[in-house]
């Protein structure tokens, strides 16, 4: 195509690399715009994604079948129950094909961290407007009565011992501008975490160890279809006496009203929605066919137990799960194991290979970790004395020279031990 003329000459370039077929796909595109080169079709983009939000969404609602296309697709395995697609998620989401087929979709997309991992997390700052054509491409393949659960990870701001909100504003953004309603609000506490980030945890004190992330659980309507009687805990020792020994029905002094009703048996308890799971498996089926294949190991994998949980209470046998951040396909795996359908979409190829270790051998029964229980220690346990503790004047902002020197070494040596964990 001919590049347009200009009244103000342009003297800078990028170069981009495509195949004949990108190419291709990318001029329909432009001439289905009225756009007569590729250049004014990037310039367009860039137009698109600098106006506010509500241009910005309804410019991914204008034509998504001029800009997606589920032919790029390529199956990668395939199993009694489930597919791995390379590729981007997109092109399934924006397909007629796909529309209202998925009754859960389950996934860890990249978090909006501000220091860069290796596996492309998008920056903070820009993270809704990225998770946009993704937002409207759930609504348009979830069923009405079917679920979005999404485990999305905290970022601090560069330099400062403060939050960012991202992952809240796309909450609202969700909730307000897509009409999704939030069912519940989990958090996962990883027991294992390191006491991240170093400097204002170890270094400065001023802050406490970051161990959860926030997972939302998410419809289209307020009446997904749902049930806490699949996933029960065990009783606890107190209420195993209670169930034995009886209690006596009274108001308590909170205002409940606690009646006899309360000693019935249901099988176990309802657990709450802080789900304490390690992620510590070091050794397994997936890590060792990496380490025998001399694969790259997946470095930000959710257990097992998180996809399990919600599958098991939002999902019946034979329904239909998607991840489209597939990474190493733990969600597949778990629908797989507990006979629902499955789709998992991942860019990554490198992830993929690895991915395929998931699925040798037999599928194993129920569970697909070891049940394992945690306690929180109970905070200001322990004896101080204040006068030889003294708070932090500025917030931490000033580096204490002494504990930089005591503690940067060790803190140094830990993250290092950690690092080298899968």
């Amino acid at each position: 195509m001919v590049r347009p003329k200009s009244k103000s000459p342009r003297d800078s370039f990028a170069n981009v690399r495509l195949t004949a077929e990108e190419r291709m796909e990318i001029e329909v595109t432009a001439r289905s715009l009225n756009l007569k080169s590729i250049s004014e079709y990037v310039r367009h983009l860039h137009k698109f994604h600098t106006r506010n939000i509500d241009q910005n969404r309804a410019f991914y609602e204008v034509a998504p079948e001029a800009m997606y296309s589920a032919d790029r697709l390529r199956l990668f395995h395939k199993t009694n129950l489930g597919q791995i697609y390379l590729g981007d998620s997109l092109d399934f989401l924006h397909s007629r094909s796909s529309e209202k087929s998925i009754d859960l979709i389950m996934t860890s997309p990249p978090f909006g961290l501000v220091r860069k991992k290796t596996y492309g997390n998008e920056d903070a700052e820009e993270y809704c407007n990225w998770f946009r054509p993704f937002a409207e491409g759930f609504r348009r393949v979830l069923k009405d009565n079917g679920s979005l659960v999404i485990d999305i990870g905290g970022a601090w701001k560069p330099g400062m011992p403060t939050r960012s909100l991202y992952h809240f504003e796309l909450l609202i953004m969700l909730c307000n501008e897509y009409g999704f309603h939030l069912c519940q609000e989990h958090f996962w506490w990883n027991p294992s975490k390191l006491p991240t980030p170093a400097e204002w945890v170890n270094v400065r004190r001023v802050r406490v160890k970051d161990a959860v992330n926030c997972v939302w659980w998410l419809s289209p309507t307020p009446w997904p279809k749902a049930s806490n009687r699949r996933i029960l805990a065990p009783y606890s020792e107190a209420m195993l006496d209670l169930l034995k020994n009886g209690y006596t029905a009274k108001l308590r002094p909170s205002g409940h009203d606690i009646s006899d009703k309360f000693q019935r048996n249901n099988g176990g308890a309802v657990p709450p929605n802080l789900l304490a799971v390690a992620n510590t498996e070091s050794n397994g089926r997936y890590q060792d066919y990496c380490r025998k294949n001399d694969l790259e190991i997946h470095p930000a994998r959710f257990p097992a137990k998180l996809p399990e949980y919600f599958i098991k209470m939002l999902t019946n046998s034979g329904d239909t799960i998607l991840d489209p951040f597939g990474g190493s396909c733990v969600t597949g795996m778990v629908a797989e194991n507990l006979r629902r359908k499955w789709i998992c979409i991942e860019l990554s190829e490198s992830y993929l290979r690895g991915a395929l270790g998931r699925f040798q051998g037999p599928p194993a029964n129920g569970a697909v970790e070891k049940s394992v229980q945690y306690a929180i220690n109970i905070p200001c346990a322990l004896p101080i004395d204040e006068a030889t503790i003294p708070l932090s004047e500025d917030g931490g902002k000033t580096r204490p020279a002494t504990q930089s020197k005591e503690l940067a070494p060790r803190t140094r040596k830990a993250t290092a031990l950690w690092s080298e964990r899968p």
